[in-house]
């Protein structure tokens, strides 16, 4: 099992702790996740860790692939790969219609279709097989569309990169998981428990038959852990509770929002659609008290650290059978991640 750690986006001010980052990387973590939404960028911080770590793998959690061109991604991939000799990873996500429209002034389109092509052409680029061509229902190069001068040339990457660059995607929608195993090296579950990998292995099995000779051990799962360690279970727990309830209640409309449809799926319909309704009617506090216990305790990490010690049994077992490659910790304490350290490197 590897762990990693989601460094997140900026608040209002923007900093990054290295000393922390030095400390994990000292203990055996094996990656740092940076993240954008509509303040700091994912790129730039990454950059900035990567030339003070020496081990550590840097990877976005994610870029937002509406914001660049997928030639773009590649660029910014294959630079960073080359100047950290190979410890750079691609984390790519659709992020949602509110960002993508309204920060970046252009259409959400088909989040799978994007991804797909977006994928494929990442990799066309990192291979230079030959000068770039691609039609599809999102991306079309040499661009022919609407406003074209007729001037677009097939162009392969100047850069040869040699490194070898893993392309992640977020995603937990059926679709959106199969066409990540299909296409992508790995993807993000934004919470998981560890003992239902049944939940993806249809989705995941129709993308690794669309990709041909493909199986798990080509293809990381690597979901995000939120770790809070403290005395009191049900004080760790409300974090957990606050980004539970908005995502399962206000990501999205009521009738389409991907995390509510996981919450059901993974067995906890009623309250996903009490968390819903509470949610949307503007009471947040009663949403977050319809968030079940069980739910936080099978997907994150709470309490003392002997209760955190227990619990990663199941996380364990999970990575022991191929359904868990790597834990992505939501943590920045520096005796949590030391206990969970010990427990699993």
């Amino acid at each position: 099992m590897k762990l990693g750690i989601i460094a997140g986006y900026s608040g209002r001010k923007f900093s990054i702790g290295m000393d922390a980052i030095k400390h994990a990387e000292n203990l055996g973590y094996d990656s740092l996740w940076t993240a954008e939404a509509y303040g700091s960028d994912a790129v730039t911080p990454a950059a900035w860790i990567l030339a003070q770590t020496d081990r550590l793998k840097v990877g976005t959690a994610i870029m937002q692939m509406p914001a660049r061109s997928p030639a773009m991604a590649a660029m910014t991939a294959m630079s960073l790969a080359e100047l950290s000799g190979g410890r750079f990873i691609c984390g790519l996500g659709a992020s949602g219609p509110q960002v993508v429209e309204g920060w970046h002034g252009v259409p959400y389109g088909k989040p799978v279709s994007r991804l797909r092509e977006y994928v494929q052409i990442m990799k066309n680029i990192f291979a230079r097989e030959g000068a770039l061509t691609f039609e599809g229902s999102m991306y079309n190069l040499p661009y022919t569309g609407e406003g074209a001068t007729g001037l677009g040339k097939p162009l392969k990457s100047i850069l040869h990169c040699e490194e070898d660059i893993p392309i992640f995607a977020a995603t937990i929608t059926d679709n959106g998981v199969a066409a990540a195993a299909e296409v992508a090296d790995g993807f993000f579950p934004v919470w998981m428990d560890p003992e239902q990998y049944s939940v993806f292995k249809g989705p995941i099995e129709k993308g690794f038959d669309k990709a041909g000779d493909k199986d798990l051990t080509q293809f990381e799962i690597a979901p995000f852990v939120t770790v809070v360690m403290g005395d009191d279970v049900d004080q760790c727990m409300m974090p957990v509770r606050g980004q539970m309830a908005l995502y399962i209640g206000g990501m999205g409309a009521r009738n389409k929002n991907f995390y509510n449809d996981y919450c059901k799926r993974l067995g906890f319909e009623d309250a996903a659609v009490e968390i819903q309704d509470l949610y949307l009617a503007g009471k947040k506090d009663e949403a977050m008290a319809a968030v079940p216990k069980e739910l936080i305790d099978a997907c994150a990490l709470v309490g003392p650290a002997e209760r955190i010690r227990e619990r990663l049994a199941r996380w364990k077992s999970a990575g022991s059978h191929g359904h868990v490659s790597s834990m992505l910790l939501g943590c920045q304490d520096p005796a949590a991640l030391q206990v969970v350290a010990e427990e699993m490197l």
